[in-house]
């Protein structure tokens, strides 16, 4: 009963901060809204005694990318006048719901059969996996690594090129 709670309120966790994600105008309340779903699925995954998982929710998803966006954000400094108007926003929100909840559906039916699947094969350890990870799969983790700092250093460049234009016309 206490596991079933604690699932709900880390659910309602989840659901809401991705709600303040999506419906929040200034971007720094979105990326605190990504924050707390973000250490709510490392709570479920803490739920599910699966504590390597949980730890690498917090470490990479809160530790990295959330610090990354919030750095991101405060460099560019948006101000709300140079925030887009957007008049249909929530129109456009239950549109992309309608829409995706047939795919959703068919992953969950598709998802509630690969348990018999996964039943059957052994476990295998974090140790395995970091043996993998830093071996096998080393070239593929470090060039999604950069791309990914490419694309937040040119994201700051375009920020401060037009942040430069506009005080040399003043």
């Amino acid at each position: 009963m206490l596991e079933l709670s604690l699932f709900v309120i880390l659910a309602l966790f989840i659901v809401g901060g991705a709600v303040a994600t999506i419906t929040n105008r200034q971007p720094l309340f979105s990326a605190f809204g990504f924050l707390v779903s973000m250490l709510a699925m490392a709570g479920v995954f803490g739920l599910l005694e699966n504590q390597f998982l949980a730890l690498a929710q917090i470490m990479v998803s809160v530790g990295a990318v959330v610090v990354l966006n919030i750095l991101s954000i405060m460099t560019v400094n948006a101000k709300e006048e140079n925030l887009p108007k957007e008049l249909h926003k929530y129109r456009w929100i239950l549109l992309s719901a309608v829409l995706v909840s047939p795919v959703t559906f068919l992953i969950y039916k598709s998802m509630s059969m690969a348990y018999q699947h996964f039943s059957r094969l052994e476990t295998v350890s974090t140790k395995v996996m970091g043996e993998r990870l830093f071996s096998a799969w080393v070239l593929p983790f470090e060039i999604v690594s950069i791309l990914l700092l490419t694309a937040m250093v040119g994201a700051i460049v375009i920020a401060r090129k037009k942040d430069v234009i506009a005080k040399e016309t003043r």
